[in-house]
């Protein structure tokens, strides 16, 4: 696949999914870019702005397979990967898979389940495999997990840990669609419909797996400068010494960035990466990744603030 190949066939998956998701197109770009850079993707937002329906129209374009798992309380981590249990009629143990082993895992609402499920998550998100009984078996390519996250200050969540938050490629905000946009959308459900199941019935699948690693090996052959590696790390460095900063980014992050910028130059049809992208990643890259002291928190300054004020501050080549 060429680049051309890849930027038409990018082209019709973000039209595709943009029927379902109205107003959300910064959105959809970020998750295509998270996909094509072999990462895993976590969605932050109030309940009903489109989450789910976000990763199921990703699925159904690429006609991958896709497994939903609700988090709650009392889910346990072989609910998550799977487990050995008895067969009566050969009197051995079998491997009965859990909704782990696909192409895209939802892990909706993934914070309302408490540290031990999700860190069932751990090694197939890192490693792409799943151990069980001591066998480790290979999950699907390509292999994608989009979580979903309420904010934290509602009930009955609980905080992601340090070590699954830094498994995430990128963490996106979604926000409340434009008046015109979500007049567009009510008109859209409620004309002649009793359910909002119309917009899943508007897509069809335009790809398939095979070409989805097709286009995550074009995104990692995307040129990249010997200063724009150069950018990124004094970037991801800056957050290690920045005021008010408890616990910067890690080396994991610098890696991120780089991967990020070169599938979002894919997304956007074109050959090289230019510092303009790896601003555009910055924050979802490394949201996730930084804790802020108690002093910042208290003056109102938050996440976002620090990486534009970082980015402010680090000089991008200019060649």
């Amino acid at each position: 696949m060429n680049l051309q190949q890849g930027t038409e066939l990018i082209k019709t998956l973000s039209e595709n999914i943009n029927k379902t998701l109205i107003g959300q197109s910064e959105i959809v770009e970020m998750a295509l870019t998270c996909l094509l850079a072999g990462g895993h993707l976590l969605i932050e937002g109030v309940p009903g702005l489109g989450k789910t329906l976000l990763v199921r129209s990703i699925a159904k374009s690429f006609a991958g397979e896709f497994s939903r798992i609700q988090f709650t309380p009392d889910l346990m981590p072989s609910d998550v990967t799977g487990h050995a249990m008895f067969d009566p009629k050969s009197e051995k143990f079998r491997i009965r898979k859990g909704p782990a082993f696909t192409n895209l895992l939802l892990a909706d609402e993934i914070n309302r389940a408490p540290a031990k499920t999700q860190s069932a998550l751990l090694e197939v998100m890192q490693e792409k495999k799943i151990t069980i009984e001591g066998k480790s078996q290979p999950v699907s390519s390509p292999f994608m997990v989009l979580a979903t996250q309420n904010p934290l200050e509602q009930e009955g969540t609980y905080p992601l840990p340090e070590a699954e938050l830094d498994r995430f490629l990128m963490n996106v905000l979604i926000d409340y669609p434009a008046i015109e946009d979500e007049v567009a959308l009510v008109k859209t459900i409620t004309t002649g419909e009793i359910d909002d199941s119309i917009l899943m019935r508007e897509l069809t699948a335009v790809t398939d797996p095979d070409s989805i690693i097709a286009l995550q090996n074009l995104a990692s052959s995307i040129m990249v400068d010997d200063a724009l590696f150069d950018y990124a790390v004094r970037i991801v460095a800056a957050t290690r010494e920045w005021s008010g900063v408890q616990m910067g980014a890690s080396p994991r992050a610098s890696i991120a960035l780089i991967r990020a910028a070169r599938a979002l130059a894919l997304v956007r049809g074109s050959e090289f990466v230019t510092p303009d992208e790896i601003k555009a990643v910055a924050l979802p890259v490394m949201r996730h990744r930084i804790v802020l002291s108690a002093e910042l928190e208290i003056e109102g300054i938050g996440v976002s603030q620090v990486i534009a004020d970082i980015l402010a501050q680090v000089a991008a080549p200019r060649d």
